[in-house]
């Protein structure tokens, strides 16, 4: 469609609409085209996965019954969901409290740093996983084991994203200090601090994805009540379409997590920092 200018040319006619209204509209669009081409994949009688509307019709008890409560690990997936968030809760603090804390005693130390570092850059390539024998072996209890895999698998981030944070603290923000010949107390509080919590909430928001990633995948191992449990026993019953909606549910989770750190940084972070 085209129209034509007062001299006489003619330029494309293009609709007006609001960026936001993109923004707000792609994701379902983008969606709906995802649906639509894995339904039309796995409708057919040779697919080894079911289409969405199977998974659908299969976990509707599930979808709509969230809250059940049964005997063992008979539990609705709010319940599963539940206990995996209040075992990354715990592993997650901790590392947080201690990855901030090493992390500014590095960052201020070369020292240290100089020794430290190429420790850290070796164990944060561990897999997950890789840490749960050992925690087996030393704690001899599954829930514990589980929580150091969360700590041990987010902590490293943090470290390495704070140590980095105080590394980069502008100098002159430093001579204004000696300047001012602010005590350790006020340098930490109105220099350090703020300059560091961009790069503390970058490694922050690694480590809770990674705590999540953690977590799902040691409850396949340690048993109990979670989201990795109910995977691995949908796994073993051969209920392919279970699986899809754990997983669906998972990755929904894993997105709030990341958006809530997003957001209590946006509350923290100064803005001239961002």
């Amino acid at each position: 469609m085209t129209t034509v200018l007062e001299n006489g040319q003619k330029k494309p006619l293009r609709l007006a609409v609001d960026p936001k209204t993109w923004r707000a509209v792609a994701p379902w669009v983008a969606i709906t085209v995802l649906l639509g081409v894995w339904e039309l994949l796995c409708s057919s009688p040779g697919a080894t996965l079911p289409p969405p509307s199977r998974v659908v019709s299969d976990t509707w008890d599930l979808i709509i019954n969230p809250f059940f409560q049964g005997s063992g690990t008979n539990q609705g997936l709010f319940w599963q969901i539940l206990a995996s968030l209040q075992r990354v809760a715990i592993g997650f603090s901790l590392a947080a409290l201690v990855g901030i804390t090493l992390g500014i005693l590095i960052g201020v130390s070369p020292l240290l740093y100089a020794g430290l570092d190429p420790i850290f850059q070796v164990l944060r390539t561990i897999p997950p996983l890789a840490w749960l024998p050992i925690a087996l072996a030393a704690i001899q209890k599954s829930e514990p084991a589980a929580l150091f895999v969360i700590f041990i698998t987010a902590i490293w981030p943090i470290i390495i994203n704070t140590a980095v944070g105080v590394q980069r603290i502008p100098q002159d923000y430093n001579n204004v200090a000696r300047v001012l010949q602010l005590s350790r107390q006020k340098y930490f509080l109105k220099i350090l601090l703020p300059a560091a919590l961009p790069y503390i909430f970058t490694g922050l928001k690694i480590g809770i994805g990674l705590s999540w990633l953690a977590i799902v995948a040691a409850e396949m191992l340690i048993g109990g009540v979670g989201i990795g449990t109910f995977i691995w026993d949908a796994y073993n019953s051969a209920k392919v379409s279970e699986i899809i909606l754990a997983l669906l549910y998972v990755g929904l989770v894993g997105f709030m997590l990341d958006r809530m750190v997003s957001w209590i940084a946006t509350l923290i972070v100064p803005a001239e920092r961002k």
